[in-house]
C-alpha cells in the first residue's frame, strides 16, 4: 500500500521573462562529474496548531500553496536555471557530447501537494525516534529515485509539500549538477524572503551570481564547451543503485557538549593550531566509525570532507555565487595510527589537510578534470564510498532554520533518499540553534549497532533527539 498520496502537482515558470535564459548555462568540470549520482534533498518539518479544525486546515495548506507558488515564480526569476533542463548536444564525429542546462526547456519547477495515507503520521514519529523514519524518504519527488543526468526530462528543482496529522514537511529535491548545498541554502532562504515579504516586486536581498567562474578563465576552453569522451548516457550513466542495508540516525550534540569537545582536542595537540569544532567533531566521528567497523591495525582508512570551494579560492567568492562549487579534503591513514593516537591527532591532521585544501588545490582539480573529462560512477557495488571510508558533508553554518513559510519556525530538518551510503555522514545545525549540530550518520546495522555503545563517542551525545520537546 503506498505511503504518500499525490493530491496534485503543478508546473511553475518565472514570473517575467529572465533575457539570461535564452543562453545556454554552461557547467563545470565538477557539475558535470556528479551526473551519474543523486540530487541534494533536505526539507523542514513544522507543527500545527492542536486545535484547528479539518475546514480551517484545509484552507491554511491551500493558502500554502497557493502562496508558494507565487513564490516560486518570483525566485526563479533570479534563479532561473532550476526552472529549466538539462540538454545535450551530441559531436558524433568525436564521439563525445556536450551537456548543459537549457533554461527555456520543460514545463519549470515541480511543486506536489502529497499527504500521507488517512493522515495517520504525527510530527512526533519524524522526531520522536533515534532512527530516521523510512517515510522521509517519501517526503521527496514521492520517493521516485532519479540521478542527475534524470535533469534532461525531470525538474532540476521540485518541492512537496506534504501534510500529516498534525504538521505539515516541505521536502526540497535540486540537481546536484547544478547547486551545492551554499546554492541550495541560498535558494531556500530567499524562497522564505519572498513568501514572507508584503513587497509586491521581485526585489531579494541576496542576488545569485552567475557570471564569476574563475576556472573559465584558467583552464576550460572560452566558448565553455566541455567535452565528455562519450555518446550515450548508456557509456556513463548508472540506474538502479542499491545501498545494501542502511541504518540511518541522528545524533544531536549540544553547545556544552561541543565546547568540551573542541577543548579537548585543542588540549590534546599541544601546539598553537587553533582545531575548530567542526574538525574536533568530525575527528570523534572518524574515531568511532574506525573503531564501530573493527578493521584490522594495517589497513589503510581515510575521511573525506566536503568543503565549499568559494572562500578558498584568491581572491575568494561570494557564497551567493551559484552553482556547484563543493570539493573534498581527503586524509589517509592506517586504523592503528588512527586509533593508537587520541582525538587531538586526528583533529590536528584533519586541520591539516583542510588547510592545505587551497584555492590552487581546487583550481587544479578543475584543470584536471577539463583535460580529462570524467562522470564519477556509482559502481556495481553497495559500498560507493568504500568499506574504508567516512565522508562528511552538510555544513554546521547553513541556515536551516531560518526559511519560513507561514508556519512559524521549523522543528526538524530531515533528508531523503539520495546520497545515503555506508560512512556518509551529514551535518546539520541543530533545531534550538546556539551552536549546536544534528549529525545524521548512516551505517550498516551492525556498524551502527557498535556505534551506539561506543562510550567516546555517546559521551558527547545528547539523549534527547530533540531538545524543543
Amino acid at each position: 500500500m503506498a505511503q504518500i498520496i499525490l493530491i496534485s502537482e503543478s508546473f511553475i515558470k518565472p514570473k517575467y521573462e529572465v533575457e539570461a535564459s535564452k543562453h545556454p548555462y554552461h557547467l563545470s568540470p565538477i557539475e558535470i562529474a556528479m551526473l551519474s549520482i543523486d540530487p541534494i534533498q533536505k526539507g523542514l518539518l513544522f507543527t500545527l496548531n492542536n486545535t484547528i479544525t479539518s475546514k480551517d486546515r484545509t484552507k491554511l495548506v491551500s493558502c500554502l500553496l497557493e502562496k508558494l507558488k507565487h513564490s516560486l515564480s518570483i525566485a526563479l526569476v533570479h534563479f532561473y536555471p532550476l526552472a529549466g533542463r538539462l540538454a545535450t548536444r551530441k559531436f558524433p564525429d568525436d564521439h563525445a557530447c556536450s551537456i548543459y542546462v537549457d533554461c527555456n526547456k520543460g514545463p519549470g519547477a515541480r511543486l506536489i501537494h502529497a499527504t500521507t495515507r488517512l493522515r495517520e503520521v504525527k510530527v512526533s514519529d519524524i522526531i520522536s525516534s533515534t532512527d530516521v523514519n523510512n517515510i522521509v524518504h517519501f517526503f521527496f519527488e514521492l520517493g521516485e529515485k532519479i540521478v542527475n543526468h534524470d535533469g534532461h526530462t525531470r525538474a532540476l528543482l521540485s518541492i512537496q509539500v506534504t501534510e500529516l496529522l498534525d504538521g505539515v514537511f516541505i521536502g526540497f529535491t535540486m540537481n546536484h549538477s547544478v547547486v551545492d548545498g551554499t546554492s541550495f541554502t541560498h535558494f531556500v532562504s530567499m524562497l522564505s524572503e519572498i513568501f514572507r515579504s508584503d513587497d509586491h516586486t521581485t526585489k531579494i536581498s541576496h542576488v545569485p551570481i552567475f557570471n564569476v567562474k574563475p576556472w573559465i578563465n584558467n583552464y576550460v576552453s572560452p566558448n565553455n564547451t566541455l567535452k565528455l569522451p562519450y555518446l550515450e548516457p548508456e557509456e556513463f550513466i548508472e540506474h538502479g543503485y542499491e545501498t545494501g542495508p542502511l541504518r540511518e540516525r541522528i545524533f544531536h550534540f549540544s553547545p556544552a557538549s561541543l565546547i568540551a569537545l573542541k577543548a579537548k582536542a585543542n588540549e590534546e595537540c599541544e601546539t598553537h593550531t587553533s582545531i575548530s569544532t567542526f574538525q574536533a567533531l568530525s575527528a570523534l566521528v572518524w574515531r568511532s566509525i574506525a573503531r564501530a567497523r573493527n578493521l584490522p591495525l594495517n589497513q589503510s582508512i581515510s575521511c573525506s570532507i566536503l568543503v565549499n570551494g568559494r572562500n578558498r579560492l584568491d581572491p575568494p567568492l561570494s557564497d551567493e555565487n551559484f552553482g556547484n562549487v563543493i570539493s573534498v579534503a581527503q586524509f589517509t591513514c592506517s586504523v592503528d595510527d588512527l586509533l593508537g593516537h587520541g582525538l587531538g591527532w586526528a583533529s590536528l591532521n584533519l586541520h591539516k589537510t583542510i588547510v592545505a585544501h587551497d584555492g590552487k588545490a581546487i583550481l587544479d582539480m578543475y584543470k584536471e578534470f577539463s583535460d580529462d573529462p570524467v562522470v564519477f560512477g556509482r559502481q556495481a557495488t553497495s559500498d560507493f564510498h568504500g568499506p574504508n571510508r567516512v565522508i562528511i558533508g552538510g555544513s554546521m553554518r547553513f541556515n536551516m532554520f531560518g526559511p519560513e513559510f507561514g508556519l512559524g519556525r521549523a522543528v526538524a530538518a530531515r533528508m531523503g533518499y539520495a546520497n545515503k551510503e555506508d560512512g556518509k555522514v551529514t551535518a546539520n545545525p541543530g533545531c534550538e540553534g546556539g551552536g549546536s549540530v544534528d549529525l545524521e550518520i548512516c551505517l550498516r546495522p551492525n556498524f551502527m549497532a557498535t556505534l551506539e555503545t561506543d562510550s567516546e563517542f555517546m559521551n558527547y551525545v545528547l539523549c534527547s533527539q530533540n531538545p524543543l520537546l
